[in-house]
């Protein structure tokens, strides 16, 4: 797989086992770069501006790593987590949506992320760029099947929190104990099934003429909420 993007390319330096190839742009000034990949045995090519356009057709800054297919981990990790927090994406399209919220579980200290095999976007280098590299420090899991996940998240102790325009206040809710929040789907929020697998539904508070939240959005303001009060209630 090829990645870009010069914060994505310091957190792969940073642990470079699994840099195979460095493509660097003609002139490339990043000291900081420059210094980890000097540490590294990694063999790099130096390619004109034109022919990383052509490797990323995306904004790369100047430095592309060729690295190995990310790896999923395995759902049955989050199982017998203590006081566990994940995040279930029903079926999110938008590769920048996905990073954007692999970006906030990273810094809030989410436990990990499950994701569905089909008719979802799956990690790659627009969702690695979009992260900013926080994806190398996230446990995500590929299943196949939300709604069978979910029952077990619920035998190994889990409360399932959906979150929908019609609920109780994201802020009224009781998030102690285990936790497992559901972000639906770009337009179409959660499934009908994985809705009516949920113990609770969350809703944000909507005061101005718009009546929804971009998904990385919502997630974010949601997130933080399970996070604080787990804080609150260990201290």
């Amino acid at each position: 797989m090829l990645v870009f993007g010069k914060n994505v390319a310091e957190e792969f330096l940073k642990k470079n086992e699994k840099v195979r190839k460095i493509y660097l742009q003609e002139n490339f000034q990043d000291k900081n770069l420059i210094s980890l990949i000097e540490k590294t045995k990694i063999p790099v090519e130096i390619k004109s501006k034109y022919e990383l356009d052509r490797l990323a057709e995306k904004n790369h800054q100047g430095i592309i790593l060729l690295v190995d297919d990310f790896v999923y981990c395995d759902v049955e990790k989050f199982f017998t987590v203590d006081d566990a927090f994940v995040v279930i994406l029903d079926h999110i399209e938008d590769p920048h949506n996905l990073g954007a919220i692999i970006r906030t579980c990273e810094a809030s200290g989410v436990t990990g992320i499950i994701i569905p095999k089909n008719r979802s976007v799956s990690v790659n280098a627009t969702v690695i760029k979009t992260s900013a590299g926080a994806i190398e420090n996230v446990d995500i899991a590929l299943v196949s099947n939300l709604r069978s996940t979910i029952e077990r998240l619920k035998k190994n102790g889990y409360w399932i929190v959906g979150t929908d325009m019609e609920g109780d206040d994201y802020r009224e809710i009781n998030y102690s104990g285990k936790t497992a929040l559901v972000i639906g789907s770009e337009g179409f929020g959660m499934s009908r099934i994985v809705e009516d697998s949920c113990d609770f539904i969350a809703k944000i508070p909507m005061y101005g003429k718009v009546n929804s939240l971009n998904a990385s959005v919502a997630a974010g303001i949601v997130i933080y909420e399970v996070v604080n009060q787990k804080k609150q209630k260990k201290d």
